[in-house]
């Protein structure tokens, strides 16, 4: 069985956008789950997180940024290419409830995972105040589908491009520091840096703060053992345990470590898939 693209499009540079016809994963999908899709027979498996999903299309999409070999590849891929594999929904959905106001915080491509939870939160009764943030104005995604889904949303970019000049941990706790709002829950969706330096922020405050782990996964069913992270001192899969975990209790300086031990071995693989690669004619083996 193979997975059709039904849409491709590139949102910001290196940023893309695929909508894939999986009828099977969509009717099952919840905000907060992810995928692991296969080019071919010969490519690796990797984890997305679900940006969308429509039950009556049969459809499912996934945003991700060229980073390595499997990622370039995968943005060589057109409309009416197929994927080999494509399995989920993996992992538990979010814990979306009524509480009161929630705070969703998406740094650069993790403004992808949170819309879906935008959406979610806010059927469930939430005011939902979001906040997004990346390098500059060009590498904005989603802006115009976040604001549609939430109560209140705030931009910030690091050069000051578009928005508050500075960081989305600003705005939190320009937040958290007035008395408009009562926040019950954050969630904090970014790159592992992002999201520790957010944890550190709010944690005076004493507000649930969530966020969403994606370390190295291979067979997303707990079996490999690769994506294990430490969470509140225990050994935790984030494939079956997670991906989301309460952020004051997630050891940040081991799931970074963890993410860099394949560094080398993934720069050869994308050297050497940029050697014999000329767009989507790849004859790597």
């Amino acid at each position: 069985m193979s997975y059709k693209i039904l849409e491709k499009r590139e949102m910001v540079p290196n940023v893309h956008l695929i909508k894939v016809d999986a009828p099977d994963v969509a009717k099952a999908a919840r905000a907060g789950q992810f995928i692991i899709l296969r080019i071919d027979e010969e490519g690796e498996r990797i984890p997305l997180t679900i940006a969308d999903y429509d039950v009556e299309e049969g459809s499912v999409t996934i945003i991700f940024q060229e980073m390595g070999k499997t990622t370039k590849q995968l943005g060589t891929l057109s409309c009416s290419d197929d994927l080999q594999d494509f399995v989920g929904p993996l992992g538990h959905p979010a814990d979306v409830r009524n509480l009161g106001t929630v705070v969703l915080v998406g740094g650069g491509i993790g403004i992808a995972p949170i819309h879906p939870q935008a959406k979610a939160y806010r059927e469930a009764g939430n005011r939902v105040i979001s906040i997004i943030g990346a390098r500059n104005e060009g590498l904005l995604i989603l802006e115009d589908e976040m604001r549609a889904r939430s109560d209140e949303l705030y931009v910030a970019t690091d050069d000051g491009s578009k928005g508050h000049h500075g960081f989305v941990t600003d705005i939190v706790k320009e937040i958290l520091d007035g008395d408009e709002e009562e926040v019950a829950r954050i969630v904090v969706i970014g790159p592992p840096i992002m999201m520790r330096v957010a944890a550190g922020v709010i944690a005076p405050y004493d507000v649930e703060t969530i966020v969403s782990l994606n370390p190295i996964m291979i067979d997303g069913t707990g079996m490999c053992g690769g994506c294990r992270v430490s969470v509140g001192g225990k050994t935790k899969f984030a494939c079956v345990d997670g991906p989301e975990f309460n952020a004051k209790d997630v050891d940040f300086d081991l799931l970074m470590s963890r993410l860099s031990l394949y560094r080398d071995e993934e720069g050869q693989a994308l050297e050497n898939y940029n050697k014999c690669c000329s767009g989507s004619d790849c004859k790597c083996q």
